[in-house]
């Protein structure tokens, strides 16, 4: 997504009045940074409002009457590709977060996040890119090494050949992290062009098109 030097617009799904009254004076606050563009009660009003609004992000929760947030992320990212999704939520359900990544969210925050978190991911999200929290993406990796095969939503499947080589594994882990393609080259000591390359083969080797599809998909197949 091109960035401009226009205030990012967003657009906030929440069954809770508390909790849009609390997004929207935060992002009051930071000026001419952002933008409350509108709120939905639920996944259908968030779609209708998408479509209508054309935010550049969406924070949704996951858990709403009516269509939940899934089903809705599902519909925005088949829609409108365009519009950043970030999954806001209290919830830590494993598989509600696999299904997020896999619907097209580019983001997973708790609601008890910081604000300077919080205003980081909208950013992230905004450029098109991904971020989990460390916390969330420790968690993960922990279970993933973790659990048994039968009782792990990150478990491998058993028809799955998909192989990837420790450094695509070292660069998906930096993606899910929030890192730039630059700032992963960095680390590595390889060019962006060398990172770019990787991350067209693992694109190519899991039959997907984002970053955000490619960390779910890992994860899903227990490559992570």
């Amino acid at each position: 997504m091109e960035m401009t030097d226009k205030p990012l617009r967003i657009l906030v799904a929440d069954d809770h009045l508390v909790v849009r009254k609390g997004l929207r004076l935060l992002l009051e606050e930071m000026g001419e940074g952002f933008v409350l563009v509108g709120e939905a009660v639920d996944g259908k009003e968030a779609i209708r409002l998408t479509d209508e609004l054309q935010p550049d992000v969406v924070l949704m929760d996951i858990r709403m009457p009516g269509m939940d947030g899934l089903e809705a992320i599902e519909q925005i990212h088949c829609s409108w590709p365009h519009v950043a999704v970030v999954i806001l939520t209290t919830y830590t359900d494993d598989e509600a977060l696999l299904r997020g990544l896999q619907a097209g969210a580019c983001g997973y925050l708790l609601k008890e996040t910081s604000a300077e978190t919080l205003f980081h991911a909208i950013r992230t999200a905004a450029r098109g890119e991904f971020l989990l929290q460390p916390e969330i993406m420790a968690r993960i990796l922990a279970q993933t090494y973790r659990s048994e095969p039968k009782s792990s939503p990150w478990a491998p499947s058993g028809n799955s050949t998909v192989e990837l080589t420790e450094r695509e594994r070292a660069i998906l882990i930096a993606v899910a992290r929030g890192e730039r393609s630059k700032e992963i080259a960095q680390h590595l000591g390889v060019s962006e062009r060398t990172v770019k390359a990787h991350l067209t083969n693992i694109y190519t080797k899991l039959n997907v098109d984002s970053r955000a599809s490619a960390v779910a998909s890992a994860l899903e197949r227990g490559l992570l």
